[in-house]
This record gives C-alpha cells, structure tokens and sequence, in this order.
C-alpha cells in the first residue's frame, strides 16, 4: 500500500473534496442528529487513532486527514442548515402582505414576474417568501428595491411529490423561502426601489425586441442569464438532445467571454511596440480577462454555477500568471473545495454534480498519456490533422455523456443519447459564432448599426434550435430509467471517481463498481403504483406497461413527475376509462397483477362522504386503500394503508409488488432534516373554552 501511494502521490490532494463531500452526502443519506453524532464521533476517533499510530508512511496518515474531512463534511452542511433556518409557513392561506422586493425573475415564456419578497413582520407570515404576478397585474415601479402591497394564495414550499422527484422545501430551506404562492389583482407600489441591479433585465428586454420568437429567448440567456422567456417546447428539447448546459451561465459562457477579452485586448496592446517591449502582456490581458469574468457573472445575476465557473476561470488566470499549468485535476478540486466549503448543500443538487463531473471527465481523459500521444502536434497532412481533432472532439463528447448520464438519469429519469455528437456541432457554433456575433450586435447598437448582426445572430440561433429539435424528435434519442436506488447511484460515482482521479492500474477497479451500479440501476424493476405524498394522485401500472391515473384533470407538472418516476414516456391514461377498472364519482378499485398473484387496489376520488359500512366493507376487501383523507382505525386493507397518517411520516411512496413486496419513500424513517420538522403541521393550541383552535386563513 505504501507503495502504491507514493506511486500516486501527485494525486493524493484530489480526494480532500472528494472526502469533504462524502460527509456532507453522509448527512443529507442519514435521517437523524444521533445518527450525525454518531457519524462525526466514529470519523473524529478514527482520525485520532490513526493519528496516535501515525509513522513516516502515508497510510496511516492519508485515514487520519480522511476521517477528519468526512466529519468535517457532516459537521459543515449540518451547521449551515441550522444557520440559514428561518421559519417556514404551516398553512396555506390568503394572506396580506406587504414587502420589499429582492429579487425579480421575469418568466415572459409563462406571462409573469416572479418576485421575492422580504415581508414585513406579521404574525404567521415567514420573513421571505417569492410569489408570482401575472404580467396584466403587475404596476409601474415592480424593481428591485420597492415595496409592494398585495394579497396573494401562500403554500409552505412543497416536498418532492413522489420518490425520486424534485424536492423543492429542501432548496427552499437553504435559500431562506418560508412559503410560495401566486397574487391577486390589484398589486400595489407603496414605495418605488431604487433600480438598482435592473440592468440585466433592461438588456435582456433589449435583446429580445431585437430577436423574436426562441432565438431571442436563447440570445437573452446568453447575455444575461434571464431563462425566463424559453418556452417550455424549446426547453424540454434542449433538454432531450443533451444541449440544456447552453442554457446554463457556467463554465462555456464564462470561458467564451474570458478567452474573447483576453484576444482583444492582447492584440490591440500589441499593436503598441513601446508597451510589447515594456510590459507583460499576457499578464495585462489576464487581468483585463479576470475584471471580464467577474463582471459577466454579476451581469447574469451571479448564481452558484456561474460564481463557480468564475472562481475556476480566476485560478486558470492565476496559474498562467504564474507560469503554471492552467487546467489540471488538482484546479478541479480546488474550486470544487472552494464551493462545498461556501455553499456545502450545493452538492445535493445536479447542476454541481453534473459540471464538475462533465469537467472532470475531459481533463482526466486529456491527462491519460494515450490521449495526450493522441492528440499531439505532429508533421502530418492537414486532412489527417482535422480528422483527429474531429474524432478527438467526438471522444471527448462521448466520455462526457458516459459520464453525465447516471447523473441525469438519478436526477431526471432521462437522459439523451445523441447528446455527443450534437454537442460537436451545438458547442463551437455556440463559442465562436454566437457568442461574438451577438457581442458585436450589441456593442454596434450603441451607434444604431447592430441591425445586421442581430440578423446573423437569429440565423445562428435558429440553426442551433433546429439542432436541438431534430435531436430530440430522432428515434431512440432518450434513455428513460425508473427511479434509480440511491446505492446503485453512489456505486457508479464512487466507480467514476476512482477511476477518473488515480493514474496507477488500479484504477480500473472502478469498472467493477461502475458495472455493479449499472446492473443494480437497471435491474431496478419499475414501481407497480405511485402514490403522492397527499395522497391525493396516484399512478398504477397497466398490462401492456403503461401508466394509468387516478384523476384524469390531474395537471401538467402532476403527469410530469409521475411518468418520470415510472420511467415512461408514453402518456399516461386514466384509471377510470380502463376495463378492468370499477370506478364510481368517489371512489376506484382495480386489480393489478404482480408477483405471481392479483392484488386488488381501492383509491378515493373525491372528498364526499362515504357511508361508514360501505367503507370499512371495501377496506377489508383490498390489498392496498389510498386516500387523501384519513381513514377510520376500523379501516384495514390486507397489506397497505395510505393515508395521510401514514404519508405524513413517508411522503410519497414507489411500490412495487414483488415478492415480496417493497415500497419507496420520499421520507427517510423518523427524518428530522429540518426542512422535513419545519412543513410537518404543528399541533393545533387549544382555545380557552377547551376546542382545538382553527387554522389561520
């Protein structure tokens, strides 16, 4: 072993973020404080043994510094989480509220403007919350820095629906939001803001009067950051054919606006002989590229990508400066250090895992000394020079996807198949065309002459949504995958790692685990009933293995998550309208065959009354009774009672009827992460006349 670590010391510093980060993960995967106590305590010991057996060889040494990071890891993220707690909404209701803004986000795409409010105090009202406002309400003066009167519908932020799907009340949690909801006409300016920080969204006006339609959505983003004006058709086909990372101010952006400022001012310096002469150039043309990144990350309105993408832009800058090699593994983990010590919940959410992923996949494979013999600079004609950059992009596509795609799949359910090659095309017209050309429209606009840059901008644009939709429309160009188990996830990370961060033959031991988290994920069979967590939707699998709904009208966002949680594709039928489906207005009951034998469901529709017998006959008649109200004790299916007093402690679940028979949460066992303890209702307080007190309203 000691052998193998000096073989491997030059990359030994590679696992500090690795090791930070699985104790942070430790802490979102463990449900309870005495289960982090007893994390932190058990990783503090072994360090401390390690330490007292410590000798002159590395071993020894490296466990002592791991086990301190992971309780480091676990103590940082549960620190945070009880540093930025602020009270969360219990019931939803209507409320009264005035505030000031701090925070615009327009969503034109959808005709409204999502503000965030900072209220001011009121009993039962969470100091921040974010409302949306339909555009036809919204009154002169909605910047930020004003304050608004309004009245508005206000939820607690929202949990995941259903296993495996987007939990919005934990990011809610870290960002401060005590509830959401949407207001009512009329909305009032009682004190008119300052403008300041509007000029992003002046600019991304500006840029969408110049360009219509999707390409101005798309040019917008590119400037400002501003997603809000993607129609929902152009999203999900970006999404589809692996190019929504255009979509994202991150490292590309960042890169492209560095690099183009560092040309730019490099060449117009140099046009001077006396400063060529007297001064470092390069080093100017660093700085100038450095003043540019930070100043294009506030313009996009400075989010977590592209604050990291900035900080990594800023270490490549620093490491020219120099004289060092700019972009190495070891300036991967420093940013991504630098990120998990700021911002440690950001590791839970796919935008951290799939950019450094992404970013570490091309430097490790560029650093393997195959690549680097690969791709060298030789004496060869020039076709066989372009077609081993070709094939050398084409590889580092393909290594990509490979590498985002359990990542998609985990977070998503899907993931594209022709992302690689799409990306060759999309990622180069998107750098050296777009980019400069809508730079060039907007600094010509100054002098009213930008008319014909626009122009070749929207041809551009358009060519690169063409792409995107004859990807995502092409056969077979999406992986579709049920809800993956969490440890089948961490196999194929903790796989990748070893294998992309070590340089010895040792590293391919993490095909073996890449390979086990694949047959585990796949292998994974699809859940034969999803319930919500309210209980109020649920999805059952059919025969031919589509999905069929329990409330027909049941919304967009709703089939959404329940066809991604089941893996389909395909749309999801409704209950009621199949054979073998019993269905009155109130109530449902279907068999569904699994596991070698029928089980028999029974599910409520409505909230009307139900006569007692009939109920409790029905209960004591079915495997599995779902209802979003709660049931009486008499109330007893064979095998499953969902209920809102059993998904109040689970959430959501997954079931699949195996045997035997399994089920999946959104909750863990006894959870107590405190964006789980803030939305679970508190006990009504009892009136002075003894009768339980009502909600407020």
């Amino acid at each position: 072993m000691e052998r193998w670590l000096e073989a491997e010391r030059d990359q030994l510093p590679l696992w500090i973020p690795v090791l930070l980060g699985s104790g942070i993960a430790a802490w979102f995967a463990l449900a309870r404080p005495e289960q982090w106590w007893a994390l932190i305590f058990a990783a503090i010991a072994t360090a401390l043994f390690a330490t007292a057996l410590a000798g002159p060889g590395r071993a020894v040494r490296g466990l002592a510094v791991g086990a301190a990071l992971v309780a480091l890891g676990c103590g940082l993220i549960w620190w945070r989480a009880e540093r930025v707690a602020a009270p969360v909404l219990t019931w939803p209701g209507v409320f009264t509220l005035t505030g000031e803004i701090v925070e615009v986000e327009p969503l034109p795409a959808r005709e409204l403007l999502r503000v965030t409010l900072a209220t001011d105090p009121q009993p039962r009202l969470p100091p921040k919350v974010r409302v949306n406002i339909a555009e036809k309400d919204l009154p002169d003066g909605t910047v930020r820095g004003a304050s608004l009167k309004l009245r508005s519908w206000l939820m607690p932020p929202p949990p995941a629906m259903v296993p495996g799907a987007y939990d919005f009340s934990r990011v809610a949690w870290f960002e401060g939001l005590g509830a959401t909801g949407r207001a009512f006409d009329p909305v009032e300016v009682i004190a008119r803001g300052p403008n300041r920080g509007e000029m992003r969204h002046r600019l991304a006006d500006h840029v969408r009067s110049r360009l219509d339609g999707g390409a101005g959505a798309i040019a917008a983003t590119l400037a400002t950051g501003d997603r809000g004006g993607i129609s929902d058709g152009d999203a999900e086909a970006m999404r589809r054919s692996g190019l929504a990372h255009l979509l994202s101010i991150s490292g590309l952006h960042v890169t492209a606006v560095t690099g183009a400022t560092m040309l730019l001012v490099l060449r117009a310096l140099a046009l001077s002989p006396w400063l060529a002469l007297r001064v470092r150039l390069p080093l100017v043309a660093a700085g100038a590229g450095a003043l540019a990144a930070i100043g294009y990350t506030i313009l996009t309105g400075a989010q977590v990508p592209t604050v990291r993408s900035c900080a990594a832009a800023l270490l490549v800058l620093l490491a020219m400066a120099l004289g060092r090699e700019a972009i190495t593994l070891r300036l991967i983990a420093a940013g991504a250090l630098i990120v998990l010590l700021l911002w440690p919940e950001s590791l839970a959410g796919p935008s951290f895992q799939l950019s450094f992923a992404a970013v570490t996949a091309i430097v490790a494979l560029h650093e393997s000394a195959l690549v680097r013999r690969w791709i060298a600079r030789r004496e060869e004609a020039w076709w066989r020079r372009a077609a081993r950059i070709l094939a050398s992009l084409l590889l580092t596509g393909l290594v990509v996807e490979v590498a985002l795609m359990p990542i998609a799949l985990f977070h998503f359910h899907k993931a594209g198949i022709y992302g690689a090659l799409a990306n060759v095309v999309a990622i180069p017209l998107t750098t050296f065309v777009v980019m400069p050309l809508e730079a060039l429209a907007l600094l010509f606009d100054v002098v009213g002459l930008g008319a014909p840059f626009w122009w070749l901008t929207g041809l551009a644009l358009d060519a690169l949504l063409a792409l995107a939709h004859a990807t995502a429309n092409a056969p077979g160009s999406v992986a579709s995958l049920p809800t993956m188990a969490r440890g089948a996830f961490v196999a194929m990370v903790a796989g990748g790692l070893w294998l992309a961060l070590w340089r010895t033959r040792v590293r391919f031991a993490g095909l073996i685990a890449i390979a086990g988290g694949v047959a585990w994920a796949v292998a994974t069979p699809a859940p034969d009933i999803i319930i919500g967590g309210q209980g109020k939707h649920m999805a059952l699998r059919l025969p031919d293995g589509r999905f069929a709904l329990l409330r027909g009208r049941a919304g967009d966002y709703t089939r959404a998550m329940f066809g991604e949680t089941a893996g389909s594709e395909q749309e999801l039928a409704t209950l009621a309208d199949q054979p073998g489906a019993r269905c009155s207005k109130d109530i449902c009951v279907t068999d569904i065959a699994s596991g070698g034998r029928d089980w028999r469901v029974a599910a409520t529709r409505t909230d009307h009354f139900v006569p007692y017998p009939e109920l409790i006959a029905l209960c004591s008649s079915v495997d599995i009774f779902v209802s979003d109200r709660r049931l009486p004790e008499a109330c007893a299916p064979r095998w499953l009672k969902a209920d809102p007093a059993l998904l109040r402690q689970t959430g959501g679940l997954a079931l699949t009827l195996r045997n035997p028979p399994t089920r999946r949460t959104v909750l863990l066992p006894g959870d107590a992460h405190p964006w789980v303890v803030a939305a679970r209702p508190k006990p009504r307080r009892t009136s002075p006349s003894g009768g339980a007190s009502p909600p407020p309203q």
